[in-house]
């Protein structure tokens, strides 16, 4: 993500990176970041939480004025759990359910993207109806 965010600037186009994994993010050093203490995959906050993720979007897109270093990392007021105990489970692998023989405990992936509305697949497919993902 820093490399790409790099030559973009280059080019002349600010960017902003969203980020929910900080020590990656401070490693590639982007131009710019917003990074908020989610688990990877909510970035962009809980899902069907509408007026979270507007205020979480609103807030990383101060830091294109906030953020006055290259490199710099503006950490989101959002927390996911006040009490933190999300990051026990995080990339550790779930015991083995002796019932169903799986140790995974990821929910089931989909071979098409999945959306929060209709009107949010209708955006998708009319903003990019190249992605590899949407044919």
């Amino acid at each position: 993500m820093g490399l790409i965010a790099r030559e973009i600037e280059a080019l002349g186009i600010p960017t902003l990176c969203l980020s929910s994994a900080y020590s990656i993010t401070r490693s590639v050093r982007p131009p710019r970041a917003s990074f908020v203490d989610f688990p990877l995959g909510h970035t962009s906050g809980r899902p069907h939480a509408l007026d979270e993720q507007v205020a979480m979007m609103a807030e990383a897109l101060d830091g294109f004025a906030d953020i006055t270093q290259s490199g710099g990392i503006k950490t989101l007021p959002y927390e996911w759990l006040t009490d933190h105990s999300w990051k026990d489970t995080v990339m550790q692998p779930a015991a083995l359910n002796a019932a169903e023989g799986d140790s995974d405990f990821r929910l089931p992936r989909f071979d098409t993207p999945q959306y929060q509305s209709q009107a949010d697949a209708e955006v998708a497919d009319a903003s990019c109806p190249t992605c590899v993902f949407l044919a």
